[in-house]
Order: C-alpha cells, then sequence, then structure tokens
C-alpha cells in the first residue's frame, strides 16, 4: 500500500443542464493517509458532497469528471473499470450518506442491508456479519441492540436510522469512508456517542476518512486536517488548529463567525389570551406501543416554541398528533380555542391550510417526479385557488423569499438541487398556503452555518410581518437560543420541563435538559475528549457509549 492512501490532483467536475456542461468543481486536491481524516466544510452548494463521491470515483447522474485525477492506492478511479470500482466500493471504500432514510431500500430489514457488502465481498458469513452487526448497532447505542436491525427503515427513528448507516458502513472495516454529514439528523446527546464511536473505528482499524459537514464545532472533534470550499472552488487548507485559530482568508473568517443572530426574549404572554394552538394531554401510539404520555403545551400567536429532546424522544410524534396525521388515543387539540378533529381527513380546508408542516427529511418529502415549479404550485393552486399567470408569479415569489433565484430553480427536479437547497423549497412549499402556523421540523438540520442563519432570519422576519406562530423541532440548542421564545424539554415520550426561553438556559435545569446543554459541540478540539473524561470516560469507544 502506498504511503498515500487517496490521491486527487486537479479535479474537475461539471454538471449537465440543458445540453450543456457546467462547472461544478474547479481544480481540488488533496492527499490523505491511513487513519488521518479530512474535513470538507463550506456552504450548502460548495461542492462538498460532490468532492467526496468522486473520492470513491463516482458522480451523480448528470454529472462527470471533466478532468484531473483520482489515485486510491495506486488505483486509478477516474478510469478504472466497473468491475474494479464494484470489488473495492463497500469493502474498500465505503459512504455515509446524508439522508439514510432516502439511501436504505424500504422492502428490507435493517439487518439484511446491513450485511450485504459483507458476504457479497467474501469478508465475513452472513452469521458473523450479523453478529458483528449487532456489535456495532451497541457501540452506536441503537436500543434493543439484538433486535433493532430485524425492523424495516420505517419502523426506526429518523437518528436512529442513520446511526445503523454508519454501522452499515463499517461492516468490512474499509481503508476510506466518507462521511457525509452522519450526525445531522442527530440530537446532541446521541451526536456525541456517535462521533466517540466513529473516532474509535477510525484510530482501531487506522482508517482513512473524509468528514463532510457544515458544522464547526463537529469537524473540530473529527478532523486532523480542514478544506474550506466555496462554489467549486478551495479556499484554503489547514490542520485542524492552524484553521481554527487563525483562518487566512475572509470567506473561512465569515464561516467561523456565523450564528450571532439572536432574537431577544419576548415578554410574558398575557394571563387569559387564548393559543393559536393548545396541545391538551395527548397520549399517543403506534399500534399498541405508546409513545406519548399525557403531553401539554400551548403556542401563541406570534410566538416560536421550540420542542427539544433525543431522538425518539416524542418531538416529531406530537407533531403529527397536531396535523391530524397520528389521532391521540386520548386528549385533544384546540386552534384559536376551538378543538380540532383528531384525524387530518375530517378537517375542513380551512383547519388544513392554517396548520402546515416543513418535513426534517427533505430527500423523502419532496416528489422526485415533479419540479420545483410544480411542488410549490400545487399549495399555491389548491389553498389560495391561483392558476395560470398568478400562480407562476407566487411561486417565484416564494422562491426569492427563501433566496433562490426563480429562474434558475422553477424547472429544476429535486435530485438537482442541494440538500440545503431541498429544504428551503420545503420551507416554500410551507408557506405557499399562507398559513398561521407553521410546524418545522429540524428546518436547519441539513443547511450550512451560513445558510441556516438566513433561513432563521427569514422565518423571524415573516413571523414579525405576518404573526406566524412556529412550532420548532429541534436537537441543536444554538438554534434554540436564536429564535425561540418558549422552550419546551422532551424525554420518552413526555414533558419533564418547559418555559421562556431565557428560564430554561440559566440554571438549576431539570437533570436531563443539563444533559443537553452539556453536550453542545464548541470549536475547541479537545472538546470531546474532555467531555468523555469529565463523565468517567478514559478512552473513546465501547466505555464513551455505554457510560452516557
Amino acid at each position: 500500500m502506498t504511503e498515500q492512501l487517496l490521491k486527487v490532483r486537479d479535479l474537475k467536475i461539471e454538471g449537465r443542464s440543458d445540453e450543456t456542461w457546467n462547472p461544478i468543481i474547479n481544480g481540488a486536491g488533496f492527499d490523505l493517509k491511513k487513519g488521518e481524516v479530512l474535513g470538507l466544510i463550506g456552504e450548502s452548494g460548495a461542492g462538498k458532497s460532490t468532492l467526496g463521491l468522486a473520492a470513491m470515483g463516482f458522480t451523480r447522474d448528470g454529472c462527470r469528471i471533466s478532468g484531473g485525477s483520482v489515485e486510491f492506492d495506486g488505483i486509478d478511479l477516474v478510469n478504472a473499470s466497473a468491475d474494479v470500482k464494484r470489488n473495492l466500493l463497500g469493502k474498500r471504500i465505503a459512504y455515509v450518506a446524508q439522508s439514510a432514510a432516502a439511501s436504505f431500500n424500504p422492502a428490507h430489514k435493517l439487518i439484511d442491508q446491513h450485511t450485504e457488502a459483507a458476504v457479497q465481498h467474501n469478508v465475513l458469513s452472513r452469521a458473523d456479519s450479523e453478529a458483528d452487526g449487532i456489535e456495532l448497532y451497541r457501540k452506536l447505542r441503537l436500543p434493543n441492540p439484538e433486535e433493532i436491525g430485524f425492523r424495516y427503515p420505517h419502523q426506526v427513528s429518523g437518528g436512529q436510522l442513520q446511526r445503523a448507516m454508519t454501522a452499515m458502513a463499517m461492516a468490512c472495516r474499509p481503508d476510506l469512508i466518507i462521511f457525509d454529514e452522519p450526525t445531522t439528523a442527530l440530537d446532541v446527546t446521541t451526536q456525541i456517542e456517535v462521533l466517540a464511536s466513529i473516532r474509535e473505528i477510525v484510530e482501531e482499524f487506522d482508517t482513512a476518512a473524509i468528514y463532510i459537514t457544515h458544522d464547526l464545532a463537529v469537524v473540530a472533534q473529527m478532523a486532523d486536517r480542514i478544506k474550506v470550499m466555496l462554489k467549486g472552488d478551495e479556499v484554503e487548507e489547514a490542520e485542524t488548529r492552524e484553521m481554527l485559530s487563525n483562518p487566512k482568508e475572509e470567506y473561512t473568517k465569515s464561516l467561523w463567525a456565523v450564528r450571532s443572530f439572536q432574537r431577544p426574549q419576548k415578554p410574558a404572554v398575557q394571563t387569559g389570551s387564548t393559543p393559536v394552538v393548545s396541545v391538551k394531554n395527548v397520549t399517543a401510539a403506534y399500534g399498541k406501543v405508546k409513545v406519548l404520555h399525557d403531553v401539554s403545551f400551548d403556542i401563541h400567536s406570534g410566538r416560536t416554541v421550540a420542542v427539544v429532546g433525543e431522538s425518539g424522544s416524542g418531538k416529531s410524534t406530537a407533531a403529527r398528533c397536531i396535523t391530524g396525521l397520528l389521532p391521540p388515543m386520548q386528549g385533544h387539540i384546540e386552534f384559536d380555542g376551538e378543538v380540532l378533529p383528531l384525524d387530518y381527513r375530517k378537517r375542513n380546508k380551512m383547519q388544513l391550510r392554517q396548520a402546515q408542516m416543513i418535513y426534517q427529511m427533505a430527500d423523502t418529502a419532496l416528489n422526485p417526479r415533479k419540479t420545483i415549479g410544480e411542488l410549490i404550485g400545487r399549495p399555491v393552486q389548491f389553498y389560495m385557488g391561483l392558476t395560470g399567470n398568478e400562480k407562476r408569479r407566487r411561486v417565484e415569489q416564494l422562491l426569492e423569499e427563501i433566496e433562490l433565484e426563480p429562474t434558475q430553480y422553477i424547472n429544476r427536479l429535486p435530485s438537482e438541487l442541494s440538500g440545503g437547497q431541498k429544504q428551503r423549497i420545503g420551507i416554500a412549499r410551507a408557506l405557499a398556503a399562507e398559513p398561521k402556523f407553521i410546524i418545522c421540523d429540524e428546518v436547519t438540520s441539513a443547511l450550512d452555518q451560513l445558510v441556516a442563519e438566513g433561513i432563521l432570519k427569514l422565518l423571524a422576519k415573516l413571523q414579525d410581518e405576518l404573526g406566524l406562530s412556529y412550532m420548532f423541532i429541534t436537537h441543536d440548542l444554538a438554534t434554540v437560543k436564536s429564535i425561540s421564545d418558549e422552550v419546551v424539554v422532551m424525554k420518552d415520550g413526555r414533558v419533564v420541563e418547559q418555559g421562556p426561553k431565557d428560564e430554561m438556559f440559566k440554571p438549576p435545569h431539570h437533570a436531563y435538559t443539563d444533559l443537553l446543554l452539556s453536550s453542545v459541540p464548541e470549536m475547541d478540539p479537545d472538546w470531546l475528549t474532555d467531555l468523555l473524561k469529565q463523565r468517567g470516560v478514559d478512552n473513546i469507544g465501547d466505555a464513551a457509549v455505554s457510560n452516557m
């Protein structure tokens, strides 16, 4: 094996649009040794994921490598045959996608998909691969590791599914893993455990990795070196500590300075005022399994209530009850003081219009066969009755509000957009109904920090102009501090603490709230190691997971 496991030289990638090839990557290059982690950062559309995929010798449909080279352990991946790549991918090179929900086959159980690569590449027998999968599930702190692999993808939460995909990538103990936003869907407590486990795998098996993320605090914990990209161009690259302490370029400095946006605490709600949405003693279940237990909270006009908690705590389930997608077993939902029908199919068009939802997984929420104009135009026509030129003008206006150029995006398909761009389309689609109340389910989780800050400012502006009320589901406590007025903390389907934002971030806290607050990563390369030691863990690994 060569000293440099991966060599990328002057790589150029183009994408096709209307018979024209346009540049996506404008001559990128880097080296990667065994056991080394390179962090790729930059805003949405910078080319991070495209470059990460190209490191596997792969490009998405409609893209091509137009120049440069990619050499893995002496093998030219740009010109390698399909058979050569097939023998490498999954065995020596693995990939962890940003959206696990869109990447798993919904018709097969998790364990069947986990064992496929190891069995096909003759790395392990089916029985040994299954046993190893269960052990990896345990390391990644998935609940019931002996049983969870025998579920289908739709039967686990988004965070659990992302961890299952990380385990699947590790099944053959590859030489190189590309991690494309692997903790995007995870709450802060679970993120720590997954990051610790990833670091253990990289160190134990001397695995090289490319870690793609927009979270600067996370990349500080994971990467030996950081490369910054902008619109397909390399901005700068340096050792992690040097990059964090002394960035050279203005763009990099702007990344370091984001998340300055903070909405001031609003005055207390007037006594006796009627909430826009009131959740009253709601208990709900999936099948026979109760997942919400006597949940109650209010959301008032023009205010944002952040609902936080780890994966599986019931945040999104509460949202499904409010929208009528999951009728509660007990309790009820009130809108402007009137009790809503529990099932959305029994609600009238006005009731449906006034409460909209922006989903966490933009990949699975947008019909891949519809153009952006059609996706946004459907609610414009259904709720507002607009057609023809009026409908198109409204769609263009909504695209401008989410900072996407209408002429460039209105005729594109979702597959032609970045993850952050797709999430913004979800926001525009919700705004198209001109609702009074919007549920924002992890709406900034797929966005880089610069774009996320812009979206938060946009949502705040819309709230002030239109009097919108938000239920903001998130695991990002920086977002909670930025935009919320009240905070509801959930764990195991119950509300454990709630109150005004300023009070919630001051001690004393409920023990679980304190755990959440202490788990927010900091832009210090030693933060994760120090935190594990504070929690009684000397080394990363099984102990890090089992003792948290």
